[in-house]
């Protein structure tokens, strides 16, 4: 196994697909190269970053999209609402930088799940609601575009958190 992984080191035409610490393992290449992943991190942690800083600055708007949705009292919304911004930037910073990785990986995960079960709680409600996860950027996209944009984000931290788990073991 060690020879074979000296031997495709040195082949070039090999370098794409070399095995990964997991599927070394299971004794099976890995089909997806290692930046393609990173390329991920940095989409993911910049779209997260990017949605705290334009919530840090209008958190009184942040903390009126957060009551349009009618599940918690207006005053945990408004400690919500200073506090959720800086989660995401410091959680969407752990994934650029991989420090305490797995721990921002799975902060934005919860809070990714959480935010598609209450918006679909709300519209199930009647409720017309705007996300306020970009600002007013977002403003012009329907319910099922920010769903679907949830769902794409929710399914790219899961496949960083498969593999990227069995990677930093």
């Amino acid at each position: 196994m060690i020879s074979d992984l000296g031997r495709q080191l040195n082949d070039p035409s090999t370098i794409n697909h070399l095995p990964c610490q997991s599927d070394a393992k299971a004794g099976q290449p890995s089909t997806v190269p290692q930046f393609v992943w990173r390329i991920a991190e940095f989409i993911i942690g910049g779209l997260f970053i990017y949605a705290g800083i334009v919530k840090v600055a209008d958190p009184v708007q942040f903390a009126r999209d957060i009551d349009n949705y009618k599940i918690l009292p207006w005053t945990i919304g408004v400690r919500l609402a200073f506090y959720l911004p800086w989660l995401e930037i410091f959680c969407g910073l752990a994934l650029i930088t991989r420090k305490l990785y797995l721990g921002g990986l799975s902060i934005l995960t919860a809070l990714i799940v959480v935010f598609i079960t209450a918006s679909v709680i709300a519209k199930s409600r009647g409720l017309d609601i705007t996300c306020g996860c970009f600002g007013h950027a977002s403003d012009n996209l329907g319910f099922a575009w920010h769903l679907a944009l949830d769902f794409v984000l929710l399914a790219g931290l899961i496949f960083l958190m498969r593999t990227s788990s069995k990677k930093l073991v």
